[in-house]
């Protein structure tokens, strides 16, 4: 078999008998011809102390969170966790919480996560294709009790005159209030035609119709007012 020019980049693909190529972008180029095994999930026991962020979660959440248990649950410190995408994330809800409550000291660790994914061919012939790739994660620990200022991570409590000390119960109501705005107008345009013929002696008292209006009228004696449009 000859190699074919791969559909996603410069490079050739392999034969067909063998496992598809793997570009740059970690995208397959035959992946019709197989499909991801499923891994059952771990069930991981999660910490009361932790945070996991995520890159759909919102930053006033995790900060409400957080006030709920410096305060209700009268902890010492919490850890904030996040992993790919939501590692901005993570950080942006460290430095909304250090800048809520005085006296946080902070470490950071970063570490990377190995995620192995597997496909399976649907033909005969194909083999099996391993997918490897590493996920940075951020772990931040912010106590209100002292740590230790030799660790490459740590970081000193933020000046007080930067921090703006805001009680449990007000972050946890801010939480569900919101602002909105509504703005509306109505704009009502009528159109109306009529048209009809009549015959008749006396006065006609007729109001104009609001719009375009056509009328005809044939008859004896004085007709007013005189209708506004065509007629």
């Amino acid at each position: 078999l000859k190699p074919q020019r791969s559909p996603c980049g410069g490079h050739r693909a392999k034969p067909s008998r063998e496992p598809p190529c793997v570009c740059a972008h970690r995208g397959f180029c035959a992946m019709n011809k197989y499909r991801k095994v499923i891994k059952p999930k771990e069930t991981l026991v999660k910490d009361e102390e932790e945070i996991r962020v995520t890159a759909a979660g919102s930053v006033s959440s995790y900060v409400s969170r957080a006030a709920k248990l410096y305060g209700e649950m009268e902890k010492k410190y919490i850890t904030i966790t996040a992993t790919g995408n939501a590692l901005t994330k993570a950080v942006t809800t460290a430095e909304v919480i250090k800048r809520r409550f005085k006296g946080l000291h902070q470490i950071t660790k970063v570490d990377n996560q190995v995620i192995v994914d597997e496909y399976e061919p649907l033909e005969e012939g194909l083999d099996k294709v391993v997918d490897t790739r590493n996920v940075p994660c951020l772990e931040i620990k912010l106590s209100m009790d002292p740590l230790d200022s030799s660790d490459k991570g740590y970081q000193a409590p933020l000046d007080e005159s930067l921090v703006t000390e805001m009680d449990a119960e007000e972050m946890m109501k801010s939480r569900g209030r919101g602002r909105g705005r509504g703005v509306g107008r109505g704009k009502g345009r009528g159109k109306g035609t009529s048209k009809g013929k009549g015959k008749g002696k006396g006065k006609v008292d007729a109001r104009p119709p609001k719009g375009k209006g056509k009328g005809k009228g044939k008859g004896k004696g004085k007709a007013e007012p005189e209708p506004k449009g065509k007629g």
